[in-house]
């Protein structure tokens, strides 16, 4: 358990958002380059680990997450900005933030309403939060736009939020972005747990994407051998459906239609008889790398898993069981 825990503070420590994942892809490729496991990175950047020869199944997940990028520099010297991926924005408001100039710097800043100050604005607790009556506020003295411009800071800087990771002593892991890193970082301890030499030859690839946020992760990549794609994500906990954080979802139907009944089943009754708790289950508002790679074309079987995520594209939080169920699923299916 300590090992999968470390790999997860490891990742989510790790700025990400889509567009912004170089150092995310070489942390986990450092990783498994370490332990002997053959790695690849695509043209796109994502990650291949494993057996890079003509592996029949890839099991995916995406190291990309939510964020934001500035698209203006205002009158007082805040910054517009446009949204990475879904980001449900009363949840990000007032969250810390480093903004990413393209010399190098780095700005701390805050996302705020604007006009913010409830001794100001009697709406400051009703208005609804868009991207248009919001801003960044950077930690810096500026007042106008000149005064941005010389921080470095312009239209095109990736904005990346504080994680806030947590570990409870009740076993809860809580943090922004475990939608997706939870899940890596179960495909990495699973990759870990089968060594260089399981993985010699066993017919299996890890595939770390880095644009699922944004829908064109796994569109290209996908080794052209590949006729089974598991993809391990984050379960939906919540209002109407029956994932818990402590354990894995199967999914059996997203946004997109239904996964591959074989593999769902197949999946089931491996946990079933290895005691891994599972809940099978609909996702209402959902897509993943599984979906993007049928519709870019690929000729492939697909299933979905991953451990309960509570409040996600939020402050998301899993729990240790459901993170080591998914790995255990992960190596049950790969070895079975």
């Amino acid at each position: 358990m300590e090992r999968i825990v470390e790999i997860l503070q490891g990742l989510v420590a790790i700025p990400s958002p889509s567009g912004m994942t170089s150092e995310a892809v070489e942390h986990l490729r450092a990783i498994a380059s370490d332990a002997g496991i053959p790695v690849r990175v695509t043209n796109k950047g994502g990650l291949l680990a494993g057996d890079l020869e003509s592996p029949g199944l890839v099991v995916a997940g995406h190291v990309d997450t939510l964020g934001a990028i500035v698209s203006g520099v205002q009158g007082g010297g805040t910054l517009a900005f446009s949204k990475i991926g879904g980001l449900v924005l009363p949840s990000f408001e007032a969250e810390y933030l480093t903004v990413f100039a393209r010399d190098g710097r780095r700005w701390r800043g805050t996302l705020l309403l604007d006009n913010p100050a409830a001794h100001v604005n009697r709406e400051a607790g009703t208005t609804e939060r868009r991207q248009e009556n919001m801003h960044i506020r950077l930690d810096a003295e500026v007042t106008n736009a000149d005064e941005v411009k010389a921080l470095g800071v312009g239209v095109g800087d990736f904005i990346a939020f504080d994680p806030r990771f947590e570990r409870t002593d009740t076993g809860f892991l809580k943090s922004r972005f475990l939608d997706d890193k939870a899940g890596c970082s179960a495909m990495m301890d699973a990759l870990l747990e089968l060594g260089a030499e399981g993985c010699a030859g066993s017919g299996v690839c890890f595939f770390f994407t880095n644009f699922e946020e944004v829908g064109h992760g796994a569109s290209s990549g996908v080794p052209q051998s590949c006729d089974r794609m598991l993809v391990a994500d984050m379960g939906v906990v919540g209002d109407k459906v029956s994932g818990v954080e402590t354990a894995v979802s199967i999914c059996v139907k997203d946004s997109n239609g239904p996964y591959d009944a074989g593999m769902r089943n197949r999946l089931a009754d491996l946990a079933a008889v290895q005691g891994i708790p599972c809940r099978l289950d609909v996702f209402p508002f959902y897509g993943s790398d599984g979906q993007t790679a049928l519709a870019a074309g690929h000729d492939i079987r697909v299933a979905l898993i991953g451990p309960g995520v509570s409040a996600s594209h939020g402050m998301e939080r899993t729990h240790e069981k459901g993170l080591s169920a998914t790995r255990d699923l992960i190596l049950a299916y790969v070895r079975g």
